[in-house]
Protein backbone atom coordinates (compact mmCIF):
# COMPACT_ATOMS: atom_id res chain seq x y z
CA UNK A 1 0.00 0.00 0.00
CA UNK A 2 2.99 2.60 0.58
CA UNK A 3 4.72 1.96 -2.79
CA UNK A 4 1.19 2.39 -4.47
CA UNK A 5 0.91 6.04 -2.21
CA UNK A 6 4.36 6.78 -2.71
CA UNK A 7 3.46 6.52 -6.86
CA UNK A 8 0.72 8.82 -6.86
CA UNK A 9 2.58 11.24 -4.46
CA UNK A 10 5.63 11.12 -7.22
CA UNK A 11 2.70 11.66 -9.85
CA UNK A 12 0.76 14.73 -8.47
CA UNK A 13 3.88 16.21 -7.02
CA UNK A 14 5.91 15.87 -10.29
CA UNK A 15 3.06 17.31 -12.30
CA UNK A 16 2.85 20.48 -10.38
CA UNK A 17 6.57 20.76 -10.20
CA UNK A 18 6.96 20.68 -14.04
CA UNK A 19 4.45 23.25 -14.68
CA UNK A 20 5.08 25.41 -12.17
CA UNK A 21 7.44 24.42 -9.54
CA UNK A 22 7.34 23.54 -5.74
CA UNK A 23 6.62 19.66 -6.04
CA UNK A 24 9.03 18.86 -3.08
CA UNK A 25 6.46 20.70 -0.79
CA UNK A 26 4.26 18.11 -1.57
CA UNK A 27 6.25 15.00 -1.89
CA UNK A 28 8.89 15.36 1.02
CA UNK A 29 6.13 16.19 3.85
CA UNK A 30 4.31 12.86 2.66
CA UNK A 31 7.25 10.85 2.74
CA UNK A 32 7.96 12.06 6.61
CA UNK A 33 4.19 11.66 6.86
CA UNK A 34 4.78 7.78 6.08
CA UNK A 35 7.39 7.09 8.11
CA UNK A 36 10.56 7.50 5.69
CA UNK A 37 13.43 8.79 8.02
CA UNK A 38 14.45 12.33 7.22
CA UNK A 39 17.63 12.03 4.72
CA UNK A 40 15.88 8.91 3.42
CA UNK A 41 13.36 10.80 2.14
CA UNK A 42 15.37 13.59 0.90
CA UNK A 43 17.51 11.24 -0.99
CA UNK A 44 14.22 9.92 -2.31
CA UNK A 45 13.69 13.14 -3.57
CA UNK A 46 16.84 13.69 -5.10
CA UNK A 47 17.06 10.91 -6.68
CA UNK A 48 13.42 11.00 -8.46
CA UNK A 49 13.45 14.47 -9.49
CA UNK A 50 17.11 13.56 -11.13
CA UNK A 51 15.59 11.04 -13.10
CA UNK A 52 12.11 12.63 -13.66
CA UNK A 53 14.00 15.67 -14.51
CA UNK A 54 15.79 14.00 -17.39
CA UNK A 55 12.95 12.44 -18.94
CA UNK A 56 10.86 15.71 -19.38
CA UNK A 57 13.74 17.68 -20.50
CA UNK A 58 14.84 14.75 -22.90
CA UNK A 59 11.41 14.45 -24.34
CA UNK A 60 11.28 18.45 -24.71
CA UNK A 61 14.68 18.13 -26.80
CA UNK A 62 13.67 15.22 -29.21
CA UNK A 63 10.59 16.97 -30.20
CA UNK A 64 12.96 20.11 -30.91
CA UNK A 65 11.25 22.05 -28.44
CA UNK A 66 14.74 22.84 -26.87
CA UNK A 67 18.29 22.46 -28.01
CA UNK A 68 21.05 21.88 -26.09
CA UNK A 69 23.00 25.08 -27.73
CA UNK A 70 20.78 27.06 -25.97
CA UNK A 71 20.60 24.95 -22.88
CA UNK A 72 23.92 22.91 -22.41
CA UNK A 73 25.29 26.27 -20.27
CA UNK A 74 22.89 26.34 -17.69
CA UNK A 75 24.38 23.57 -16.35
CA UNK A 76 27.64 25.08 -15.00
CA UNK A 77 25.90 27.51 -13.71
CA UNK A 78 23.45 25.95 -11.71
CA UNK A 79 25.70 23.20 -10.29
CA UNK A 80 28.25 26.38 -9.02
CA UNK A 81 25.26 28.33 -7.53
CA UNK A 82 24.31 24.82 -6.10
CA UNK A 83 27.90 24.17 -4.44
CA UNK A 84 28.04 27.74 -3.39
CA UNK A 85 24.92 27.83 -1.88
CA UNK A 86 25.54 24.52 0.29
CA UNK A 87 28.49 25.73 1.70
CA UNK A 88 27.08 29.20 2.72
CA UNK A 89 24.32 26.75 4.22
CA UNK A 90 26.33 25.30 6.43
CA UNK A 91 27.26 28.50 8.28
CA UNK A 92 23.77 29.74 8.17
CA UNK A 93 20.82 29.14 10.95
CA UNK A 94 17.50 26.97 9.86
CA UNK A 95 15.42 29.96 10.56
CA UNK A 96 17.62 32.18 8.75
CA UNK A 97 17.26 29.94 5.44
CA UNK A 98 13.41 30.04 5.84
CA UNK A 99 13.70 34.06 6.08
CA UNK A 100 15.73 34.25 2.97
CA UNK A 101 12.97 32.00 1.18
CA UNK A 102 10.23 33.90 1.75
CA UNK A 103 11.76 36.99 0.92
CA UNK A 104 12.63 35.41 -2.31
CA UNK A 105 9.44 33.95 -3.01
CA UNK A 106 7.67 37.19 -1.75
CA UNK A 107 9.64 39.59 -4.31
CA UNK A 108 9.26 36.78 -7.39
CA UNK A 109 5.10 36.98 -6.52
CA UNK A 110 5.19 41.04 -6.39
CA UNK A 111 7.59 41.29 -9.62
CA UNK A 112 5.25 39.19 -11.48
CA UNK A 113 2.47 41.49 -11.63
CA UNK A 114 4.86 43.84 -13.10
CA UNK A 115 5.71 44.18 -16.87
CA UNK A 116 4.23 42.40 -19.72
CA UNK A 117 1.62 39.98 -19.20
CA UNK A 118 1.49 38.07 -22.18
CA UNK A 119 5.48 37.41 -23.18
CA UNK A 120 5.84 36.68 -26.79
CA UNK A 121 8.17 33.89 -26.02
CA UNK A 122 10.17 34.55 -28.97
CA UNK A 123 13.79 34.94 -27.90
CA UNK A 124 16.43 32.28 -27.16
CA UNK A 125 18.12 31.70 -23.61
CA UNK A 126 21.45 33.32 -24.22
CA UNK A 127 24.07 33.95 -21.45
CA UNK A 128 23.80 37.80 -20.58
CA UNK A 129 24.64 39.02 -17.33
CA UNK A 130 20.72 38.72 -16.17
CA UNK A 131 20.76 35.54 -17.03
CA UNK A 132 23.81 34.03 -15.67
CA UNK A 133 23.89 35.84 -12.35
CA UNK A 134 20.08 35.15 -11.87
CA UNK A 135 20.91 31.07 -12.64
CA UNK A 136 23.49 31.61 -10.68
CA UNK A 137 22.15 33.31 -7.70
CA UNK A 138 18.96 30.84 -7.75
CA UNK A 139 21.37 27.91 -7.87
CA UNK A 140 22.50 29.28 -4.74
CA UNK A 141 19.45 29.19 -3.32
CA UNK A 142 18.61 25.61 -4.22
CA UNK A 143 21.98 24.76 -2.75
CA UNK A 144 20.78 26.92 0.36
CA UNK A 145 17.41 25.44 1.05
CA UNK A 146 15.78 25.04 -2.31
CA UNK A 147 11.79 24.94 -1.72
CA UNK A 148 10.16 27.37 -4.77
CA UNK A 149 13.83 26.51 -7.12
CA UNK A 150 11.40 25.62 -9.96
CA UNK A 151 9.29 28.42 -9.28
CA UNK A 152 12.07 31.04 -9.32
CA UNK A 153 13.25 29.86 -12.37
CA UNK A 154 10.39 30.26 -14.39
CA UNK A 155 9.75 33.60 -12.93
CA UNK A 156 13.24 34.73 -14.28
CA UNK A 157 12.63 32.65 -17.82
CA UNK A 158 9.55 34.81 -18.20
CA UNK A 159 11.16 37.95 -17.44
CA UNK A 160 13.61 36.80 -20.20
CA UNK A 161 11.03 36.56 -22.89
CA UNK A 162 11.18 32.45 -23.12
CA UNK A 163 8.83 30.80 -24.30
CA UNK A 164 6.97 28.49 -21.72
CA UNK A 165 7.19 25.27 -23.12
CA UNK A 166 11.18 25.76 -23.37
CA UNK A 167 11.16 27.01 -19.82
CA UNK A 168 9.66 24.10 -18.15
CA UNK A 169 12.63 22.36 -20.55
CA UNK A 170 14.81 24.50 -19.24
CA UNK A 171 14.42 24.47 -15.73
CA UNK A 172 14.11 20.69 -15.82
CA UNK A 173 17.48 20.36 -17.11
CA UNK A 174 18.80 22.87 -13.96
CA UNK A 175 16.94 20.73 -11.96
CA UNK A 176 18.65 17.34 -13.18
CA UNK A 177 21.91 19.38 -12.65
CA UNK A 178 21.39 20.43 -9.08
CA UNK A 179 19.94 17.21 -8.05
CA UNK A 180 23.03 14.63 -9.70
CA UNK A 181 25.25 15.90 -7.52
CA UNK A 182 23.14 15.62 -4.25
CA UNK A 183 21.56 12.55 -5.48
CA UNK A 184 25.00 10.41 -5.80
CA UNK A 185 25.79 11.27 -2.55
CA UNK A 186 22.91 10.26 -0.54
CA UNK A 187 23.36 7.14 -2.73
CA UNK A 188 26.93 6.59 -1.89
CA UNK A 189 25.88 7.27 1.66
CA UNK A 190 23.47 4.44 2.26
CA UNK A 191 20.59 6.36 2.75
CA UNK A 192 18.63 5.79 0.20
CA UNK A 193 16.08 3.21 0.50
CA UNK A 194 15.14 1.73 -2.83
CA UNK A 195 12.18 -0.32 -3.07
CA UNK A 196 10.79 3.37 -1.96
CA UNK A 197 12.62 5.35 -3.93
CA UNK A 198 12.00 2.92 -6.91
CA UNK A 199 7.82 3.82 -6.09
CA UNK A 200 8.62 7.38 -6.02
CA UNK A 201 10.51 7.55 -9.12
CA UNK A 202 8.17 5.76 -10.85
CA UNK A 203 5.92 8.35 -10.23
CA UNK A 204 7.56 11.03 -10.59
CA UNK A 205 8.82 10.05 -14.55
CA UNK A 206 4.77 9.19 -15.40
CA UNK A 207 4.03 12.96 -13.55
CA UNK A 208 6.96 14.62 -15.58
CA UNK A 209 5.60 13.26 -18.77
CA UNK A 210 2.35 14.03 -17.50
CA UNK A 211 3.14 17.81 -16.79
CA UNK A 212 5.17 18.12 -20.34
CA UNK A 213 2.19 17.38 -22.25
CA UNK A 214 0.18 19.40 -20.36
CA UNK A 215 2.55 22.48 -20.60
CA UNK A 216 2.31 22.22 -24.21
CA UNK A 217 -1.11 22.57 -24.71
CA UNK A 218 -1.72 25.00 -21.45
CA UNK A 219 -2.78 28.13 -22.51
CA UNK A 220 0.36 31.12 -21.80
CA UNK A 221 -2.40 33.29 -20.14
CA UNK A 222 -2.95 30.73 -17.45
CA UNK A 223 0.80 30.22 -16.56
CA UNK A 224 1.49 33.14 -14.40
CA UNK A 225 -1.57 32.77 -12.59
CA UNK A 226 -0.83 29.48 -11.86
CA UNK A 227 2.61 30.61 -10.77
CA UNK A 228 1.52 32.95 -8.44
CA UNK A 229 -0.95 30.17 -7.07
CA UNK A 230 1.45 27.65 -6.80
CA UNK A 231 4.50 31.24 -5.31
CA UNK A 232 1.51 31.92 -2.31
CA UNK A 233 0.87 28.21 -1.33
CA UNK A 234 4.84 27.79 -0.88
CA UNK A 235 5.57 31.15 0.94
CA UNK A 236 2.13 29.76 3.34
CA UNK A 237 3.78 26.67 3.65
CA UNK A 238 7.21 28.25 5.17
CA UNK A 239 5.74 30.32 7.40
CA UNK A 240 3.62 28.17 8.99
CA UNK A 241 6.87 25.47 9.28
CA UNK A 242 8.93 27.84 10.31
CA UNK A 243 6.21 29.18 13.45
CA UNK A 244 5.01 26.11 14.46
Amino acid sequence: MVYIILFFVGVIATTIGTLAGGGGLISLPAMLFLGMPIHSAIGANKVSNMVSSFSSFFTLYRRNQISLKESSWLIPFSLGGGITGGLIASHLSPENLYVIAVILLIFAFVTSFIGKTKPKGAKPLKLSPVSGTGLFGIGIYDGLFGPGQGTLMLYLFSYLNIAYVRSVGLVRLATFSSCFGAAISYILSGAVIWPLTLALMAGSVTGAQLGVRIAEKLNPDYVKPILRVVTALIIVQLIAENVL
